[in-house]
């Protein structure tokens, strides 16, 4: 199995720009596949999986051409495909497998849904409940709920939905189905989840309808609407920014400049975090025109400082968490990671293999059901660790190695390209800082508030 070896690094004086967002790409290509037409896709993320996204449209009869590695040409047939003839790899990608549930749940034809051995452990009952209240037959062919799946497209009647559980997947799949359904399909989430698919279908000219009240975040949408063919580029992604921006934030010192990376304001708590963790960062929004904002961060090091994380901000920095966790090791006083269960049936039981790895550096942690505490500010000692199969598990602990006296080894690191291909690229410019480019000179950056 593939590992890097990581050694201390000197101080990171870099501007960067990071691939493109990973949720947006996946919804990018499903959208444009089921538009009335030709639709461009610039700034696509090619890891697999994403591409494994590429590959379910192609087998459900969608003609998309790849004329560079970053750009799609996705020729859309106004919501009409073909049975696929054979089962539908989703690889690693939950949010294809349940995406594709919502877009299937409708069609007049049976689909299976297979995955790895890591998504073929994660569950599907929360997708499969309120898509059969729409009517969809949906198997689960294991007795935990899990993949694969059998998908017998079914006529679909409107429904009102109350998310027991905050997930953008969930509520992206219904809404999914809902553009097959004649009336009003509503949602209810309880907090607010990311919010790319309803960004995605307004800037598709799909109308939806979206509104607080006292149960949580409402968003409708009426069916039979016509989803516009539109060209649309993916902005850079912040979740894979979120290892350099800790990366630079804990090294006082450092100096990042992040250009063209996503800034929605469902996807930015990694920086609300950082702050309160006493960083230096300076947001600048540059652009919103496509419906998603983007912009540039930049980030100067400072020492950090120990934090909780929890409540209503987990749902929107669920994939982060890996990383703030190595920050919370690298930060003055404790850290408390509360109300994150939901990271037990990820890719891997990542509260578990947090604990394992942090302890397995010399850093102080404590496991909760939920969560852990983690006692920060003692050197890092080198170590060998395992990613566990998990693409953040093993970049979060690239980046710890950074800060570790001697060698760290992280095993098994081929699951790295399921979301950000370039990573180990970009992590051997920081350790030999002759090959960065110079970042431009700019006034000193003080604690600020990352903009809506």
């Amino acid at each position: 199995m593939p590992e890097l070896d990581v050694a201390a690094a000197p101080r990171i004086k870099a501007e960067i720009r990071v691939p493109g967002d990973k949720s947006i790409s996946h919804r990018a290509v499903i959208l444009a596949a089921m538009s009335n037409g030709t639709c461009v896709i610039r700034g696509f993320l090619p890891s697999h999986d994403c591409l494994c996204t590429v590959w379910a449209m192609q087998s459900l009869g969608i003609t998309i051409d790849h004329p560079e590695e970053t750009t799609l040409v996705v020729h859309g047939q106004k919501g009409h495909f073909e049975r696929p003839p054979h089962p539908i790899d989703c690889g690693n990608s939950g949010t294809l497998m349940r995406l594709l549930c919502g877009v299937l749940a409708g069609e007049p034809f049976e689909s299976t849904l297979v995955g790895d051995a890591s998504l073929s452990s994660r569950p599907m009952r929360r997708v499969i409940e309120p898509l059969t209240q729409m009517g969809a037959s949906i198997t689960a062919t294991e007795p935990k709920g899990t993949a694969p799946l059998q998908v017998r497209g079914q006529p679909l009647h409107p429904i009102q939905y109350q998310l027991p559980v905050a997930s953008a997947q969930v509520k992206s799949a219904i809404l999914l189905a809902a553009l097959r359904t004649p009336g009003k399909t509503v949602v209810t989430e309880p907090v607010a989840t990311r919010d790319h698919t309803e960004r995605m279908l307004d800037y598709f000219l799909v109308r939806t309808l979206r509104e607080a009240s006292d149960h949580g975040n409402v968003i409708a949408i009426y069916g039979d609407q016509t989803i516009e063919s539109r060209d649309f580029t993916v902005p850079g992604d912040i979740s894979s920014a979120a290892f350099w921006l800790v990366a630079a934030a804990a090294q006082p010192g450092s100096d990042l400049l992040v250009r063209d990376v996503g800034l929605n304001r469902t996807r930015t708590g990694i920086l609300s975090v950082l702050l309160r963790m006493v960083a230096h960062i300076r947001e600048v929004v540059e652009d919103w025109e496509q419906g998603e904002v983007r912009g540039e961060i930049r980030i100067q090091g400072s020492r950090l400082h120990g934090t909780v994380i929890g409540g209503a901000e987990i749902p929107n920095l669920i994939d982060e968490i890996p990383i703030l966790a190595v920050a919370g090791a690298l930060a003055e006083g404790k850290t408390v990671i509360k109300d994150a269960k939901e990271l037990r049936v990820k890719e891997t039981d990542r509260i578990a293999a947090l604990v394992t790895n942090l302890g397995a550096m010399g850093v102080n942690v404590i496991e909760r059901d939920d969560g852990m505490e983690i006692q920060g500010g003692s050197p890092l000692r080198a170590a060998r660790v395992n990613s566990f199969g998990d693409h953040r598990i093993a970049m979060a602990f690239a980046v710890a190695g950074l800060f570790a006296k001697g060698n760290t080894v992280i095993e098994d690191t081929e699951c790295i390209a399921t979301s950000y291909p370039g990573f180990e690229d970009q992590l051997q410019k920081f350790l030999a800082p002759d090959r960065n480019e110079p970042t431009p000179v700019l006034n000193p950056v003080r604690s600020s508030k990352p903009s809506g």
